[in-house]
Formats: structure tokens, C-alpha cells, sequence
């Protein structure tokens, strides 16, 4: 998986360096900034496995793009975002959710197609800072274990697991379209699936996961100001 965060890394750096080279030679750049706003669907890749389903959350960032008319560019976010897991009981009456904010900033090549109307791809390299996280549950996690109609099967070593890392890293990969309101106003919408390399537990050795990585899937809408 670190292969292909460099490659994907590498794919943006050159991807960027082309739009510079002409930038350079057709003068015909364009700069764009925006916000945008939406919902997105989270849980966890563990090994050992943890039942789940897809837990619902809240995202909103600000956005910078650099475009050239060869259909390539550079797009940088600043978002915040929830993200976690909600775990499946299947037919006992119990839930438990986590919730973990971050401040995620992806950096991504961005193809496009058409003129006032487009189609994109988005795809490169997203780190994130944790800034918090809390659970729900309608149980206490340091008893289940003792509930007398608790599932048998169910993982419940996630409970004691305190979060190791701060920083959260991984790929992202979007498909989406644009529509033109004017020359310097768009409004897009996009559906973006992102996968955390990282791992959110420890991973040692003599720890009980060995892996516990991130994914999420974001569907959100846009708006572009053109500045230049």
C-alpha cells in the first residue's frame, strides 16, 4: 500500500509539473477557489474483523484549483470531516458507534473533460490531523463481555484500544461533474472513496490488530469562484 501512495504522489508531482510547463507556454491558466459541503459514509478495514455497517457523517471544506485548457490540474481542500465505524449487532438490541474528527487536506490531480458542462477524475495523496473522537453506545463497552444476551462472536477488544495516531494518511479517488453558471462561477458535485494507509490502533507485534485502516466514502456538492 505505500507503493501506491508514492505512486499516486508521483502522478500528482507530474501531473502538476505539466500544467506549470503550460502554464508557461499557452498562458492560458485559470485559478479557482470554492467551498463545499455534503455527507459521507465511514468504517474500518480490521484485522481481526469487526462487524459494522456504514457509519453516517458531516463534511465541509475550502478548496484552491489550478486548471489548464489540456484537461489537467492541481486541486488542494481543507476539510473537515467525521469519520469511524458503526458496528452490527445483526439481531441483538445494541449499538455502538465512534466518531473521529479530522482537518484532512488531500492534494489531487484533477482531469477534466468538456467545457461548460465537464466530467472529472480527482485522484492523489490525503494526510489528515485527528482532532477528537467520542463513542455511542446504549451498553458500557467495558462490560459486554458480561451481558447475558451479548453476540458470542462479536469483537469486543476494540473497546480498550486507545487511538495510537494523530495523523492519518491515505489515497483518495473521485468521479464527478461540473456545470458552468457563468465564466467565473461553476457548481460541481462529486463522489469520492478514500482509503487510509495507517493504521488507527497500534500494530505491534504483541498487539491484537494488525491492521485497522480508514475508508470512507464522500458525496458532496461545490461551488467555484473563478480569480483568474
Amino acid at each position: 500500500m505505500k507503493r501506491i501512495f508514492s505512486i499516486i504522489f508521483v502522478v500528482v508531482a507530474l501531473t502538476f509539473a505539466n500544467t506549470a510547463v503550460n502554464a508557461q507556454t499557452h498562458y492560458n491558466s485559470n485559478v479557482s477557489v470554492g467551498v463545499k459541503g455534503g455527507a459521507d459514509l465511514s468504517r474500518m478495514f480490521f484485522n481481526p474483523s469487526v462487524k459494522q455497517g456504514f457509519k453516517p457523517g458531516a463534511m465541509a471544506g475550502v478548496t484552491f484549483r489550478y486548471v489548464e485548457e489540456s484537461h489537467f490540474g492541481l486541486i488542494a481542500e481543507l476539510n473537515f470531516t467525521q469519520r469511524g465505524w458503526k458496528e452490527n449487532f445483526e439481531e441483538a438490541p445494541y449499538e455502538y458507534s465512534r466518531t473521529i474528527d479530522y482537518l484532512m487536506l488531500p492534494v489531487l490531480a484533477h482531469i477534466y473533460f468538456g467545457r461548460r458542462g465537464r466530467f472529472f477524475v480527482n485522484i492523489g495523496p490525503e494526510i489528515g490531523l485527528r482532532l477528537s473522537d467520542s463513542y455511542k453506545a446504549n451498553f458500557d463497552p467495558a462490560k459486554a463481555q458480561n451481558l447475558p444476551d451479548f453476540p458470542k462472536y462479536h469483537n469486543t477488544e476494540q473497546y480498550d484500544e486507545p487511538i495510537k495516531q494523530r495523523v492519518d494518511y491515505g489515497i483518495s479517488a473521485g468521479l464527478g461533474g461540473e456545470f458552468s453558471l457563468s465564466h467565473r462561477n461553476a457548481l460541481y458535485a462529486e463522489v469520492r472513496f478514500y482509503y487510509g494507509l495507517g493504521n488507527l490502533f497500534s500494530s505491534n507485534r504483541r498487539d491484537y490488530f494488525n491492521a485497522s485502516n480508514s475508508m470512507n466514502l464522500e458525496f458532496t456538492l461545490g461551488y467555484w469562484l473563478r480569480i483568474k
